[in-house]
Order: structure tokens, then C-alpha cells, then sequence
């Protein structure tokens, strides 16, 4: 009975999902059905998950190795070989589960109030619940070809709620991007996962099997299957180059973002990396390349967020930065402090979505920066709130951010690779910039002229935002380092796989802490100077390399759209028409020909109905006699 605990921290979003979908179709075809009836299962079913994945912890905790699994049914089975649909609760697993289900109820919590109105209410937490049933369903997996069904069923998924006001063309087309996007890094995971197969699945293709498969595997074999498991972790995480799918998912409702920034789907590739760190660990070089690209992509997005002015394209940008530090930090074996940051990322990423949902929503979808300003009186809730997840992501103790980050550049630092130190630490003043370059246009700014009334904040939208406001300050604690009086649990509870940082002194380490600090706040002061009381009446400069994202959609617009456009036009034309469109049509005419000939032959005139059978008797009669003729 334990075991099925497992696999019901799946099944509960996953049944209430169906029920949620069939409901929905009930009410547009039959009667309408009211709301609180979707939000009794819609947000039972994340509450219920997180619950049980409680009951586990304590069990965890007393003991380190232990570790759950629950087999459904048998789901392939060629030439005796068996594939299970198959369920693993470990520590890491576990950990993943409890913030996912937790963060993703309070998600749903606001999405409840911010989603209200919606006429397509139901149909909304049918995909939601689908969408946290796909996330653990990938978390939970015990072996990639399960973990597989659901990485591909959040991108379904993402691609059903980015696209979910589907009337405007421009929602339909992100959606779109994000969905094809996706589809390139899914076929490296599909490559890998064939590779996989072939070379270390003999024995089981489950994770325990392939960490002994793999050991002793061609280094070369093991680099081609580290680098394009990467390559879809890159997709999902949107990381360069595949990042662009990210900013415009903002098309879609502003739950959705903080879902899937927060939650679900862009951490499905640290998540992934971590999985296989029984790979990883047999090719530091390829792991180093990981954390090469997280650095760039961490001060690559960091650069584009310090100029956009939509409020979601800048947390969007900001999400990409922080995952680059996720993968600075698991690219060099120190798995346990990128999934704590994973961790803490969670709940202020998921804060300052909501935030800028509750802002959004109070002044009638508007989401242009600029067109904001002086909101920290009208919304003082949302202000405090925002604030603490602002202090949060730009690093500033005691809040959760200032734990993690340090963490991942402490470990760069201790592993001696100093660029990827010097990236992360630039990373992080622009970090702070931009994030208060937000905070203080949004609430600061000044001759605002386009608000003079804004819309009530419900109850469910307001409650998620102290919560989270909480955990943005207090989550951190869990991984306090041992230089400053603390125990490192997360380390601890996730079988202390962080890499040890030997060679760095306890006064060194606290130099470094201090200078990360310094940074931050130099970031801090800087966007202050600039963006407190900002005029509104004086115009952004909306110009340059950078407000243009470097031009990498106009790059790929170019090469590749373009490229693929005038290669299928070069196919209709010559192959499709030319060839395919001649053969068909020339085997045909014969049909129409024969066609013709039995068409005369129903003119419906008796004389010639008479002449065929005559004719018909005449060559039966005549076949007759020769054969009769023959026997005879």
C-alpha cells in the first residue's frame, strides 16, 4: 500500500484532470456547471500530492538509503524484454515532488481568482492539473522512457496554455514556436535515449541498470549520450541556443507563467542532468561544457532583461539567467546546489509572476513597465511582496536566493574555473539591476497618466503572495553553509552530492560571500539612481543590440524559416507537382479512359444494350464450342 502512495502523487492530478475535462465538455454541451465545482477538484488534487509526499519525508530522513518503488503494469514487453510503467520515489525524487506539488497548489490557488471570468474555466485546470500530472510523472519515473512520456507530455501541455486565448494569431504562433522549438532539443533526447539503449540496456533499461550498463562504455559513446541528453535539457530549460521559445510563452495567462517558470517544465532539464549524474560523473568534460553554457546564458539573458519594458518578458529573461546558474552548478558535479536552487528559485520566481499577475489584473492587462508607476500606495501588498522576491533573486541575505547562488559560485571558484566565476558573479550585478530597475519603475515612478482607477484583488489572488513571501525569505535557511554556523541539509538529505570544495579556506569563502553581496548591491544602488522616481513622461530608449535581443530570432528567421520555406517551396514545385502530382495523375488517366469507354456502354438505348449481348453470347457460345471441340 505504501508503494501505491508513490504512484498516486501522479494519479491525483492526473484523475482530476480527465474528470476536470470531461466536466468541462458537460458544461458546453449540456449544462453550465459552476465554478467552485472545478476549483473543488482542480486544487484538491496538488494539496492532496503534496500531502502524501509529506508522509514519505520522515521515512526519508531516518534513513538515507531508502528508496520506494511501485511497478503499475507491464507497459512493453519484445522478445522477453520488459519496459514497466514504473514508479521511483528517492530523496532527490521526493524533494522535487514536495515543491513541485506545493508551489504548484498555490499556483493554483491564484490562478482561481485570476482566472475567474474565464469562459473557458474548466478547460483551464483540465490542462493545469494535466500539466503538474505530466511534471511528476517525470520526477517520479524509474527510468527515462517513462521519465520521457512525461517530458513530452509537459510540452504538450505548455503548448495547450501558452496558446490558450487561441483567437489572437500572435498566442497561437507562440505557442507554436515554443511546441517546434522544444521538438529539436526532444530529438537529442530521443537520439540518447536510443544510444542509451543499445550500448548499457541489456540488463534493464531502468536508471539502477544503466548506471552499471554505462560503466566501462567507449568515452566517446558516453560524450555523444551526454551531449544530447544536454541537448534536449537545453530545449526544455531554454538555454542559448534554443532559448527563444521562452519570452513569448508569456502569451499565455499569467498562472501559466508562474507554473511553468516556477514549478514544472524549464526545470525539467537541471532535473534531467541530475538523473543521470551516474553519467555525468564519467565525463567531467562534457559536464564542464554544461556549466560553460549555463554562464553564458545566465549574463546573455541577464543583458536582454535590462532593456525590455513588458513586466513577463523581463521575469521570462530572468527565469533563463537562472537556470544558467542551475547548470553552472550541476556542469561541475555539484548536484545538491543546483537543485537547491532549483529550490529556492521556486518560490520567489513563482512570487514575482503572481506579483506581476495581481499588478497586471489591477490595471486591466496592462504590461508595458512604463505605463505603470506610484503603485507601491495603491498596492502595498503586492509591493511588499515583490520586494522580498526582488531581494530574494538579486542575492541579498537572508533571503532564499543569497544561500543558493553564493553556493554556485562558490563551487566555480573552488573548482577553478574562474570565467565561469567571473560570468556568474557580472551575472549577478545585472541581475539586481534589472530585477530593481523593475521594482522601481512599477512602484516608484512618477506622472504616471494612464491608471486613475485599478481593479480589486480577490482573496485567492492575495493569500498565495504571503505565502510565497515567506518561503522567498525563510527557504534558504534549509542549505545555510558550514562557515556560517550551519549543517548544509539539502547537501546532507541529497546524499551530500555536492562536489567538495577543498583547497578553499573559511576566510576566503566569506570573502567571496562578501563580494557577491557587494555586487548585488552595487546593482542595487545603480538601478536606483537611475529608476527611482523615475519621469514617465520621458520616453525609453527602445533601440540597440541588445533591445533587439542580439537579433538571434531575425538570425534564425533568416537561416532557417526562410531556408525551410524556400526549401518547400522548391519541393512543391518540382517534386510534388512535377513528379509525384504526374505520376499519380498519369496512372489515373487510364482509370478515366476505361471509365469513358464503360460510360458509353450505359447510353441507356435498348438497340445497344441488344448489340452487347449478342456480342456476349456470340463470344461465350464461340468458347464454348472450341473447348467442347477440344474434350470431344
Amino acid at each position: 500500500m505504501t508503494s501505491f502512495l508513490v504512484a498516486l502523487i501522479v494519479l491525483l492530478p492526473l484523475l482530476s484532470a480527465i474528470f476536470l475535462g470531461l466536466l468541462y465538455l458537460y458544461c458546453i454541451k449540456i449544462k453550465k456547471v459552476p465554478n467552485w465545482l472545478f476549483d473543488t477538484f482542480g486544487l484538491s488534487a496538488p494539496f492532496l500530492s503534496f500531502l502524501i509526499t509529506l508522509y514519505f519525508l520522515p521515512k526519508m530522513i531516518d534513513d538515507s538509503e531508502k528508496v520506494f518503488f511501485y511497478t503499475a503494469y507491464k507497459w512493453l514487453s519484445i522478445y522477453g524484454y520488459d519496459i514497466n510503467m514504473g514508479f521511483m520515489l528517492d530523496r532527490l525524487s521526493l524533494f522535487m515532488a514536495m515543491f513541485i506539488t506545493f508551489v504548484g497548489w498555490l499556483i493554483h490557488i491564484y490562478a482561481s481568482g485570476y482566472m475567474r471570468s474565464d469562459s473557458g474555466y474548466g478547460k483551464f485546470f483540465f490542462y493545469f492539473n494535466l500539466f503538474l500530472a505530466s511534471m511528476l510523472l517525470l520526477v517520479l519515473a524509474d527510468s527515462p522512457l517513462i521519465m520521457f512520456i512525461g517530458w513530452e507530455g509537459v510540452g504538450v501541455c505548455s503548448y495547450f496554455l501558452i496558446s490558450y486565448y487561441y483567437k489572437d494569431a500572435q498566442n497561437v504562433k507562440a505557442g507554436n514556436k515554443a511546441f517546434i522549438v522544444n521538438r529539436v532539443g526532444d530529438f537529442g533526447f530521443v537520439v540518447a535515449l536510443i544510444t542509451l539503449f543499445y550500448y548499457a540496456g541489456a540488463n534493464g533499461f531502468d536508471y539502477k541498470n544503466l548506471a552499471i550498463g554505462v560503466q566501462g562504455l567507449p568515452i566517446e559513446v558516453l560524450t555523444f549520450i551526454g551531449m544530447s541528453l544536454f541537448i534536449g535539457a537545453i530545449g526544455k530549460s531554454a538555454q542559448i541556443p534554443l532559448h527563444v521559445w521562452l519570452p513569448d510563452a508569456m502569451a499565455g495567462p499569467t498562472p501559466v507563467s508562474a507554473l511553468i517558470h516556477a514549478a514544472t517544465m524549464v526545470t525539467a532539464g537541471v532535473y534531467m542532468v541530475v538523473r543521470f549524474s551516474f553519467l555525468y560523473d564519467l565525463i567531467p568534460s562534457v559536464g564542464v561544457f554544461i556549466s560553460y553554457i549555463g554562464a553564458f546564458s545566465a549574463l546573455f539573458a541577464a543583458l536582454i532583461a535590462t532593456k525590455q519594458t513588458d513586466i513577463k518578458k523581463i521575469l521570462a529573461y530572468s527565469t533563463m539567467s537562472q537556470l544558467g546558474y542551475m547548470f553552472m552548478a550541476v556542469g561541475l558535479g555539484s548536484y545538491s546546489v543546483g537543485i537547491f536552487h532549483v529550490f529556492t528559485h521556486a518560490f520567489f520566481k513563482a512570487l514575482l509572476f503572481m506579483g506581476a499577475g495581481a499588478i497586471i489584473v489591477a490595471l486591466n492587462h496592462e504590461q508595458n513597465i512604463f505605463k505603470m508607476g506610484g503603485l507601491k500606495k495603491r498596492l502595498p501588498l503586492v509591493c511588499f511582496t515583490m520586494l522580498i522576491a526582488t531581494l530574494a533573486i538579486s542575492g541579498i541575505p537572508p533571503f532564499a536566493g543569497f544561500f543558493s547562488k553564493d553556493e554556485i559560485l562558490l563551487s566555480a571558484f573552488a573548482n577553478q574555473k574562474y570565467v565561469i566565476w567571473l560570468l556568474g558573479l557580472i551575472t549577478a550585478f545585472f541581475t539586481s539591476y534589472y530585477m530593481f530597475r523593475l521594482f522601481f519603475i512599477v512602484f516608484f515612478a512618477k506622472n504616471c497618466k494612464y491608471f486613475t482607477k485599478l481593479q480589486t484583488l480577490s482573496r485567492s489572488m492575495k493569500i498565495p503572495l504571503i505565502v510565497l513571501a515567506f518561503g522567498s525569505l525563510f527557504s534558504g535557511f534549509i542549505g545555510i553553509p558550514k562557515v556560517l554556523g550551519g549543517s548544509n541539509f539539502i547537501g546532507n538529505f541529497l546524499n551530500d552530492w555536492n562536489l567538495h570544495v577543498g583547497g578553499v579556506s573559511h576566510t576566503l569563502e566569506l570573502g567571496l560571500m562578501g563580494l557577491n553581496i557587494l555586487i548585488a548591491l552595487v546593482g542595487i544602488a545603480v538601478a536606483y539612481k537611475k529608476f527611482f522616481q523615475y519621469d514617465l513622461t520621458l520616453n525609453p530608449e527602445l533601440k540597440g543590440v541588445i533591445w533587439h535581443k542580439f537579433y538571434v530570432d531575425e538570425i534564425y528567421e533568416r537561416i532557417f524559416i526562410r531556408g525551410i520555406k524556400k526549401l518547400s517551396i522548391f519541393f512543391t514545385i518540382n517534386i510534388d507537382k512535377n513528379i509525384i502530382d504526374r505520376l499519380v495523375m498519369s496512372s489515373s488517366l487510364g482509370f478515366i479512359k476505361m471509365g469513358w469507354v464503360v460510360s458509353k456502354m450505359q447510353s441507356a438505348v435498348t438497340r445497344y444494350y441488344a448489340i452487347f449481348m449478342m456480342i456476349g453470347v456470340s463470344i461465350i457460345s464461340i468458347y464454348l464450342l472450341i473447348v467442347l471441340g477440344y474434350i470431344l
